[in-house]
């Protein structure tokens, strides 16, 4: 994983309140292990006619929306069924952090581990982002602040060992492996006993 520290994008909004797992990457795209390509997948049965055709009229297909790294999402972003393609499917096309005024938990596992920001607001600032679609924002994973155009700064929870790890760009493996010094001492200077 690579070491995050700071996302500065345009937002794009997708307002939808209650878009699960399913809409951000259907069960019928799920049969790759591999995290690349799922992207062309993002929210596919939004995006796509069933004749394959972009929806002129969907977020992402507009102009606008392009090279935005930034999701604002409607309330309970996420829920649904756990699978990590759709945090894959978000970073594969290019979003890397999503905020609403609630994100599901398991989403929000998989994210963190995965290396895509959820951020949870509260409903004014939430209501504000989504009136102002392509807005520039500034996120610090580092000091887990979201930074308006106009200079506010809003504070977000993110849990302690994710912002270490995401900042320091390491899983829990690599978490663990910087602590084989002190595992090794531990276990060198410890009784054994048959």
């Amino acid at each position: 994983m690579q070491s995050i520290t700071r996302i500065q994008s345009k937002s794009v909004v997708l307002p939808t309140r209650d878009i699960d797992t399913d809409q951000i990457i259907p069960a019928r795209f799920l049969t790759t292990t591999s995290r690349e390509g799922l992207g062309q997948f993002l929210f596919h049965d939004l995006r796509f006619d069933k004749d394959g055709e972009k929806i002129t009229s969907f977020v992402l297909n507009q102009p606008a929306a392009e090279g935005c790294q930034i999701l604002i999402g409607g309330n309970n972003f996420g829920c649904g069924s756990s699978r990590e393609h759709a945090p894959w499917a978000l970073l594969d096309y290019g979003i890397r952090a999503v905020v609403s005024t609630e994100i599901a938990d398991i989403f929000r596992n998989n994210s963190l581990k995965n290396g895509l920001i959820p951020i949870v607001v509260d409903t004014t600032m939430h209501q504000y982002l989504l009136q102002n679609p392509g807005i520039d924002l500034d996120i610090s994973i580092a000091d887990a602040t979201l930074t308006l155009p106009d200079g506010k700064v809003v504070e977000f929870p993110i849990d302690r060992f994710a912002r270490y790890c995401l900042v320091k760009g390491i899983d829990q493996l690599g978490y663990l492996r910087e602590q084989l010094d002190t595992i090794r001492n531990f276990e060198e200077t410890r009784p054994w006993t048959p």
